[in-house]
């Protein structure tokens, strides 16, 4: 079994599509559904929404009770450095920069981005894919 998926609701769907909207893609995921108040990325059986819902009532906090953040095979390493570096022109900013690509651990090399808006990524490079 698998992942069916995660829904994030977002307090600004514009500026969360400009992050999102970029990295799945990036990623090798594919639009999978669009409506006025959200959109959608698939992969195999899995897939992300972003929605702008009502009921939101604030801002996302990864340090609070919820979803501190999603973590994503990336490929590569040199998948994972190209995909930092060009995600700071996306919206995303590289966190833990002092330890990075090892603020995992000295065994898990990724990188970890967050948004505006708080959301985390984890970009995780795959061991055997040196």
């Amino acid at each position: 079994m698998t992942l069916h998926h995660v829904e994030l609701w977002v307090t600004d769907l514009a500026r969360a599509e400009a992050t999102f909207g970029w990295l799945f893609p990036a990623l090798g995921w594919t639009e999978f559904q669009r409506w006025p108040a959200g959109v959608s990325w698939k992969l195999g059986e899995t897939y992300v929404v972003v929605e702008q819902s009502p009921a939101v009532t604030g801002p996302h906090d990864r340090m609070k009770s919820g979803l501190n953040h999603l973590a994503l095979h990336a490929g590569t390493r040199e998948a994972v450095d190209r995909l930092t570096s060009e995600a700071q022109d996306h919206g995303w900013r590289l966190m833990f920069a002092d330890r990075h690509p090892f603020a995992g651990g000295p065994d898990h090399y990724a990188a970890f981005l967050e948004n505006e808006d708080g959301f985390e990524i984890e970009l995780v490079a795959n061991p055997a894919a040196r």
